[in-house]
């Protein structure tokens, strides 16, 4: 539904806050990767979508006093992930009060990032979302769900939603790699169509976030 999200932008309009993604620094593995893929999401998205975006990332930590003025939050990596007390306090407030946090898996993050979930909600619920859910169509259509980008494990990808109640507050990705395909395509030589569906997707990803927060 392009016009949602063309209502969208409407709404924000001039005086409201802008569409911000903030990498989270966590503890334990290497949140520091893909390096080019969000600031080449926030681009395609200024191109292709009439959203109010801030076409800069900002690296934020899990204590940062001012989370609630990211509008996302994407964490990526290959392994293991962690938050003190302290971290999942402020996390779980920032999530409470509308923000979305992306835990996308690069390959052997998955795990963790639940435990990493479970952390910030012990009462939380992850499930998978099907291919009906508003995500998968508030700009761009995916009837089939998450794409495939890389192969990883040759499993189908799949998009899981992490849930307080009936509150959707992580999104986890699953032999999907969405960040791999938002990189500069020397990197991971993804052909041209692979980019564009990972691409189109994390339009999808903002515009729902954008009616959470």
């Amino acid at each position: 539904m392009r016009a949602l999200l063309l209502a969208l932008s409407l709404l924000f309009g001039q005086n409201r806050p802008l569409i911000r993604i903030g990498k989270l620094q966590y503890t334990g593995g290497d949140w520091y990767g893909n390096r080019t893929a969000l600031q080449n999401l926030l681009r395609y998205s200024a191109e292709h979508a009439p959203m109010p975006l801030a076409l800069q990332e900002e690296v934020v930590s899990p204590t940062d006093p001012n989370l609630a003025r990211f509008t996302l939050l994407y964490a990526a990596g290959h392994g293991y992930i962690t938050f003190t007390p302290a971290e999942a306090q402020n996390l779980r407030s920032y999530l409470l009060s509308g923000g979305l946090l992306l835990l996308d898996d690069d390959y052997g993050f998955f795990p963790h990032a639940q435990e990493a979930m479970r952390q910030i909600f012990p009462e939380g619920e992850l499930k998978p979302l099907p291919a009906n859910h508003p995500l998968f169509s508030c700009y761009y259509n995916f009837p089939y769900g998450l794409p495939k980008v890389h192969e990883h494990d040759n499993k189908p990808p799949q998009l899981y939603g992490f849930f307080y109640g009936d509150k959707l507050v992580a999104l986890l990705t699953h032999e999907a790699d969405l960040g791999d395909g938002w990189e500069n395509p020397e990197i991971h030589k993804d052909p041209p169509q692979i980019r564009e569906l990972a691409l189109q997707m994390g339009v999808n990803i903002l515009c729902y976030a954008a009616t959470l927060h």
